[in-house]
């Protein structure tokens, strides 16, 4: 414990000391002409001989600034810019006092609108609109740094231990590199693997559709999106890593990424292989592909991941280029094959209101490999200055085989006897192909706001499967036994069309209204046919009891309008829509046809509100009404018997859901402070939700359907603090977050109705320390609670608890090696506590393009994956294979050349301290965080 409390001690003093020797800067930026005070300018300290800028700010509403600067005896700039204005400089031979700047005016600048180029630096921040744009090389990175580093450098950024990323509370669900995706919009294939010294600005902002986006609307998501530009000197040239490792138990990975910048043209190959259950793409700097930990969520193509021990292998290939001047093109593609092996076992108790429970356990056993192809377009073509057309078709096929097999019993919990048990192995061959495509066109006119867009969608889909399947179900409290030994062939098509367009006219400079059309067609079939076999593994024999032919088709045409109003800080939106809906379903079973068809007319609603109370402060209030209907399996009345223990009807007069949802949001962040929070609150409430109703038999089989019941609801809400303080070569950042859910479901068991209430808080603490290239340490602590109860006495409440705590450390020191440790401690109330250590030692040799590694997962050999879920009717626990500890030495070898870079490959210059000083940046000069004239000066 002397230890620990010594470390912190030494943190305290490293901070305490650093602020000894600072100094207050303030003062208040206006504009010249009508003496108003200018929000969000960017100030900032640099140094006259070579820029390096030493610290900044933002002004706040009222355009004051006030900030701490470290004392320095050499001259340094004091400069503000603000997007179209001049750029204000006052030199300052040293820093060795407090200073009050009192009123700086900056003037707008004349060149903002002219083809005039200015050298000068950027500034490290500046707000441009909606957008929050940061000079990447400004922010110190460590060298080798790959962008989700940089990413945790800037204030009010946070990347999480799963690799989710908010920007100022807002989630961030678009990464794109120079507006391009990097093989998909989530941006996880860049974030690992794009080194972070290529980087030129991170744009922030928020996430917009295309429709939005070219018709310049605000975003209806709550969300936000990251665009990467990289510098111009790094954007011609290539660079690329190559990795080879084996270890114990037979374990190995490999992979390759290859990148060719030529301007416009990008071009991006990769592979890997591996059997360490990384089913995608990742190069982590300290642990590759390894699982666990900082990297639990990797950096994968397809995130899908499965139980069980998988080995994968992965290609893709990315191009993005100007084909012509104005035309716009990006295009992937990845071949993926999994091969998965998994053994589980879960234990469930059925809940039934009668006080009678039963114990249901069951042990598989699978084996499976699915492979698969997808390519993805994106054409982009500014037709003219008010004219774009967007296009983005999307192929995909899939192939799986997998021989699972499966045993299962049922014990009555009152009397401790057997009521059934079963044991069935099954072949499997599955085959899928799908097509879609998105087209928007978008119309500007020279009024302002005044729009029209076109959006196309289809969706094409068809798969089929062959499954034979041996199975023995024993009913011990009727003595009844069915044995099967079928093939069934399955058949599926999904078809669906979607045409919208769209006018928005503006009324006034502050109201606007649009009016819109769209048509919806979908066609679903269905055709499944079993055989029995007649002996011999030879199946003709058709069971017209497993045998079903559906169809379904949707037809809809649904007009739209909306109204927005927009005033100063205000905005208000209401749309509405109403469905005009015919609803066809048809089915054929057991010789008889049965036809379902209705016609609905369902209409939608949504209002939104938004205040801007300054430029960090956002308030956000959502309603939404919608409407949706069951499927066509819960609607037409036919039997499903495939699984011998549960006998499925649907039900024909189920009514359509309604779902009332309202929201709250309010998000604040100070770049003064470099604090920021959120705060938020959610709610939904269902009339004629869809359950299923089940009725036992004596031996525990059942029958389902499913019924509309009404009064469910779901209430959330919680918030989230953090914070980063910067000292020389100490930053510290830290944070907190809370939520809370409440929710009231329904039971249908035995014709016996009861609720369900459910309540959960999870609260998450967390803090980062880095000091220079030296050593960063992160230590995090997450806790989640959820307990259920019901409403009649027969059933008893259920809870979980669950604490995990985690450490992750890393070293630089000395040069060329890197230490990495992740080590997590797990707590579950109703399954056995782990831990989970991750280590791994690196060394970087030849001018760091070669890296030797050795590293060890799972080092105490503790690993395990036990869950526990429950719900209304059933508390599940489950337990699945997992991979377990093993060594494995690996060997990286590292390419670069870029024709306007200096500097041998692995340095970088990323210090804002001035650690390596002897280039300026170069931008457009002048106002307004970088564009525009020279600097003016101007004071009080």
């Amino acid at each position: 414990m002397s230890k620990y409390l010594s470390f912190l001690f030494f943190l305290a003093f490293s901070f305490y000391a650093s602020a000894q020797s600072n100094y207050i800067l303030k003062g208040k930026v206006l504009n010249l002409n009508n003496q108003l005070p200018l929000e969000s300018a960017t100030v900032y300290i640099s140094t006259v001989k070579d820029s390096t800028i030493l610290e900044y700010t933002l002004t706040d509403k009222n355009g004051n600034f006030n900030f701490a600067v470290k004392k320095n005896e050499k001259p340094v700039f004091l400069k503000v810019t603000y997007m179209g204005f001049e750029t204000f400089a006052e030199e300052q031979k040293e820093i060795n006092t407090n200073k009050d700047f009192n009123n700086i005016y900056l003037a707008e600048s004349v060149n903002t609108l002219k083809e005039v180029k200015v050298k000068a630096e950027d500034p490290p921040i500046r707000i441009k609109n909606d957008t929050i744009e940061f000079k990447a090389s400004l922010f110190k990175v460590r060298p080798d740094a790959n962008v989700e580093a940089l990413l945790k450098q800037l204030p009010g950024l946070e990347v999480d231990s799963d690799g989710k990323i908010t920007a100022n509370g807002k989630e961030v669900t678009q990464v794109l590199v120079n507006g391009k995706p990097f093989f998909d919009r989530d941006g996880a294939m860049a974030l690992k693997n794009l080194p972070a010294e290529i980087i030129n600005k991170v744009q922030v902002s928020d996430f917009k559709t295309k429709k939005e986006e070219y018709s310049k609307d605000q975003a209806a998501s709550d969300n936000a999106s990251i665009n990467l530009t990289i510098d111009d000197d790094k954007n011609k040239g290539y660079f690329g890593k190559f990795l080879g490792g084996y270890g114990t138990d037979d374990r190995y990975e490999s992979s390759f990424i290859v990148n060719l910048f030529n301007n416009n043209q990008k071009i991006s190959l990769l592979g890997s292989s591996n059997n360490i259950n990384a089913q995608g793409f990742s190069q982590d700097e300290v642990f590759d592909n390894m699982g666990g930990g900082r990297n639990s969520r990797g950096t994968t193509v397809n995130r899908s991941q499965a139980n069980g021990i998988t080995t994968s292998n992965l290609l893709g290939f990315n191009y993005s280029d100007e084909l012509f001047k104005d035309f716009q093109t990006n295009a992937s593609y990845n071949y993926s094959d999994a091969h998965t092996e998994n053994k589980s076992h879960s234990n469930s108790t059925e809940l039934r209101p009668d006080g009678i429970f039963y114990n249901n356990i069951s042990d598989s056993k699978t084996d499976s490999r699915n492979s698969s192809n997808k390519a993805n377009v994106e054409l982009e073509y500014k037709i003219s200055p008010s004219i774009r057309l967007f296009v983005s078709p999307k192929f995909s096929t899939s192939t799986s085989e997998s021989n699972p097999e499966s045993n299962s019993s049922s014990t009555n919990l009152t009397d401790n006897t057997l009521v059934n048990d079963a044991f069935s192995k099954s072949a499997n061959k599955s085959e899928s192909n799908s097509f879609s495509n998105s087209i928007n066109f978008n119309k500007s006119f020279e009024k302002k706001a005044r729009n029209l867009s076109f959006v196309f969608n289809n969706n094409n889909n068809n798969s089929s499967s062959n499954n034979f399947i041996e199975s023995e179900t024993n009913f011990y409290a009727t003595n009844r036994f069915v044995k099967r030994d079928q093939n069934t062939k399955s058949n599926s098509i999904s078809d669906s069309y979607s045409a919208e367009i769209e006018y928005t006219e503006p009324v006034t400079d502050s109201i606007r209204f649009k009016v819109g059309m769209e048509y919806n067609f979908q066609n679903n079939i269905n055709d499944n046919k079993t055989y029995d076999d007649i002996g011999n593994n030879v199946y003709t024999d058709l069971n017209e009891d497993q045998t079903t032919y559906l169809t379904s088709k949707q037809n809809s045409i649904v007009p739209k309008a909306g109204i927005r109003l927009q005033k100063n800080k205000f905005t208000f939106d209401i749309n509405s829509s109403t469905s005009i809906l015919q609803y066809d379903n048809h089915a054929f079973y057991q010789g008889e046809a049965t036809d379902l068809n209705k016609k609905y007319v369902l209409p939608n609603g949504s209002a939104q509100i938004r205040y801007r109370v300054d430029r960090s402060k956002f308030f956000t209030l959502r309603y939404n009404y919608d409407q949706s209907l069951p499927s066509a399996n819960q609607l037409l009345p036919i039997q499903n018997v495939s699984n011998t223990l549960n006998t499925v009807t649907g039900n024909p007069d189920l009514l359509p859901t309604e779902t009332h949802t309202a929201s709250i949001n309010y998000r604040n962040f100070n770049f003064q402070t470099r604090s920021g929070y959120n705060l938020f609150l959610n709610g939904n409430y269902n009339n004629n939700d869809i359950i299923s109703t089940a009725v036992y038999n004596p031996d525990n089989s059942r029958t389902t359907s499913y019924e509309n019941i009404s009064g469910t609801y779901s209430l959330s809400g919680g918030g989230s603090w953090n914070r980063s303080i910067k000292q020389e070569s100490n930053l510290l950042r830290y944070g907190i977050a809370l939520s809370a859910n409440y929710r009231f479901e329904k039971g249908f068991t035995n014709m016996v109705l009861y609720g369900a209430k459910s309540m959960g808080i999870s609260p998450r603490l967390y803090l980062n320390y880095d000091y220079g290239e030296f050593f960063t340490v992160a230590p995090s602590y997450n806790f989640s609670y959820n307990e259920t109860q019901y409403d009649i006495s027969s059933l008893k409440s259920r809870s979980n608890v669950v604490h995990r705590i985690n450490l992750q450390t890393t070293s630089y020191w000395p040069t060329n090696w890197i230490w990495g440790n992740d080590f997590g401690y797990t707590y579950n109330s109703n399954n056995p506590s782990y831990y989970l250590w991750n280590t791994s030692l690196s060394y970087t040799f030849l001018n760091k393009t070669f890296i030797a590694k050795v590293k060890v997962y799972d080092v105490l050999n503790q690993n395990q994956s036990i869950s526990r879920s429950i719900s209304a009717t059933s508390v599940t626990d489950s337990e699945n294979t997992v991979l377990r500890r093993y060594a494995m030495f690996s060997l990286t070898y590292k390419i670069q050349n870029f024709s306007g870079m200096k500097r041998p490959p692995g340095r970088n210059n990323r210090n804002m301290e001035g650690m390596d000083r002897g280039e300026r940046p170069e931008g457009f000069g002048g106002g307004g965080g970088g564009f525009g004239g020279g600097g003016q000066r101007m004071m009080d």
